[in-house]
């Protein structure tokens, strides 16, 4: 069990359905790391943007960017998180991918597809939340339009950090940012957005905002919007310790099941 926690966030433009120029450029980011990391984070649908085109862009679990994830986590020595579209089943998914460098993979399904974008009608809705154990600290990860929506996210498992990756629109960025420091103040959990920078197809602007947030609600990165940016920040379990033992609001959680 580690006390700390080192997050590398990448907060990048997307090359609009180019998985391989994609791949090319998140490589030389995460390359340019030279601090040690425990896990890296990159966008949704990090290889390809928001496209809806799944029947083209979507790959099985031992497709090339699946593989790619793994061969970087451990060139690394890091976990790589991102999601992608995946077919499964004859299914697609907004698939989040949580790779270890050992190459064991853990996945988590999309819940809330964006119905305003039209991904209900092409990815079937994930049913499972999970809850990663890694390196001692108990992480949930989930995706984007997830957001908006607390029950799913609420903490009955006492999970240490809640992680979103997302393409989220500039013109609802004030959602973005009041949501994720919400969700830390409620579930009492670090609270990690991951947003892209840039333009899509359809030109749907991206301003990044992407932030860690402390279990007071504290935005504890100053990563600036609008620019692609890499930032290292370290979590710390004496401070996750420290407020729920000192306040315990966790303790008063209403009790119901999801």
């Amino acid at each position: 069990m580690q006390d700390k926690l080192t997050i590398a966030i990448i907060q990048s433009d997307l090359i609009w359905e180019d998985p391989k120029q994609n791949r090319k450029n998140f490589s030389e980011k995460i390359e340019a790391i030279s601090d040690r990391i425990d896990i890296i984070i990159l966008p949704e649908m990090f290889s390809t943007g928001f496209s809806m085109n799944a029947v083209q862009w979507a790959e099985p679990m031992d497709g090339k960017t699946v593989m790619w994830m793994q061969k970087t986590a451990l060139e690394t020595h890091a976990a790589i998180v991102g999601s992608l579209i995946i077919k499964e089943d004859n299914k697609f998914y907004n698939r989040l991918l949580f790779v270890e460098p050992s190459g064991a993979i853990t996945h988590y399904d999309k819940r809330h597809t964006f119905t305003l974008g039209g991904e209900d009608k092409v990815f079937a809705s994930g049913i499972e939340k999970v809850i990663i154990d890694y390196k001692g600290w108990k992480i949930c990860p989930l995706i984007c339009y997830d957001l908006r929506f607390p029950v799913w996210a609420r903490n009955t498992e006492n999970y240490d950090v809640l992680m979103y990756v997302a393409n989220w629109p500039k013109p609802r960025v004030m959602a973005w940012d009041t949501l994720l420091k919400a969700r830390a103040i409620e579930n009492m959990s670090y609270c990690i957005g991951v947003n892209r920078v840039g333009e899509d197809k359809d030109h749907n602007e991206h301003c990044g905002h992407s932030a860690v947030y402390d279990v007071l609600g504290n935005n504890i990165t100053p990563i600036k919007p609008n620019k692609e940016h890499t930032e290292i920040v370290t979590l710390e379990r004496n401070h996750i310790n420290f407020y729920r033992n000192k306040l315990r609001f966790l303790d008063d959680r209403d009790e119901f099941t999801f």
